[in-house]
């Protein structure tokens, strides 16, 4: 089968790539704001790369799929997957979870594309576990069968947000009173990071001076304002707590890896945080988790090499 797109929907941006010999080309990306629908993005990216028509594509998008009709979670596009496919002229459509996407690219990335945090060694055949921080917070495991690796799909970033510190119950009781109840997400996620620093500047009577996750981070990682430091090092330990939980969920042998922009934006800040001492906090069980190893994902198109991995799986098969 030729004449393939693969796309990778976040709740901000849109990244699609063509796909020629079984490799991604052409990668182009656009702000989701700019197109009404998603057929007028896919439609803009084909009249850009020269293609009026496609025979199959494979959408990751960050929403539930398992229904016909797919409806964003932090973005206002819906639509139906028949129809969609149907308006395309496709003779196959896949949509799949974007953390499946990022889950099934794991299999296919060499040593340069992860940067590993702390020590521990990876079971080649064991399950693995990839979340990551962005406009929301995704989560997916991945098990290998009988028929190769299978993702397990959820909607882990929803879970309870469960504080393991002084900072974190500060911050878990100005969201409780904000929102009623806090999830995962609200504190894993660009606004989360806005939280964090909201709920500790409030506690510490110092002006809330920033709204803007770029803005705190920044802040940061220049070290010109201690506030943001403080804020973005206590991200990256609810980060490490999280990552732990979910080892202990499924034991991930094979590793946890982390995607999404804003922990590679991180960088060295994050990798020298309090994040893997975090993650191997687990009392009696620390000597569990502290041999499975972390890994930080250095490879900007791993959603797009993901849902490609997906539709060659699905199309060799047919």
């Amino acid at each position: 089968m030729t004449n393939m797109f693969v796309a990778d929907v976040g709740g901000t941006n849109i990244r699609l790539a063509f796909v020629k010999n079984g490799q991604i080309d052409t990668i182009k990306k656009y702000l989701c704001t700019d197109f009404e629908t998603i057929y007028d993005a896919i439609v803009e990216f084909g009249n850009e790369v020269g293609q009026s028509r496609f025979s199959a594509g494979c959408i990751a998008i960050a929403c539930p799929v398992n229904k016909d009709q797919v409806t964003m979670t932090n973005h206002s596009w819906s639509f139906s997957k028949s129809a969609l496919k149907e308006q395309l002229g496709l003779d196959d459509l896949f949509v799949i979870n974007d953390f499946s996407a990022v889950a099934y690219s794991l299999p296919t990335l060499s040593s340069e594309q992860l940067i590993q945090v702390g020590s521990g060694e990876a079971d080649k055949r064991g399950n693995i576990v990839v979340f990551g921080p962005g406009t929301g917070l995704g989560v997916e495991h991945l098990t290998l069968t009988n028929e190769g690796w299978q993702t397990l799909d959820g909607e882990g970033g929803h879970v309870d947000f469960a504080p393991n510190d002084d900072k974190d119950i500060i911050i878990w009781r100005y969201l409780k009173e904000k929102l009623g109840r806090v999830s995962g997400e609200e504190v894993m996620s660009g606004r989360g990071i806005v939280n964090i620093y909201t709920a500790l500047a409030l506690h510490e009577n110092a002006e809330v001076a920033y709204d803007d996750p770029a803005d705190i981070t920044r802040r940061a990682l220049d070290n010109s304002d201690s506030l943001c430091v403080e804020s973005v090092s206590q991200f990256c330990r609810i980060m490490g707590s999280f990552a732990g939980n979910l080892a202990l969920n499924l034991c991930t042998t094979g590793g946890v890896f982390i995607g999404g922009g804003i922990a590679s934006r991180l960088g060295n800040f994050f990798v020298h945080s309090d994040f893997r001492k975090c993650f191997e906090a687990k009392g009696n069980f620390s000597s569990y988790v502290s041999p499975i190893p972390t890994y930080l994902i250095n490879e900007p198109d791993h959603g797009l090499l993901g849902a490609l991995a997906y539709l060659l799986q699905q199309t060799k098969r047919d």
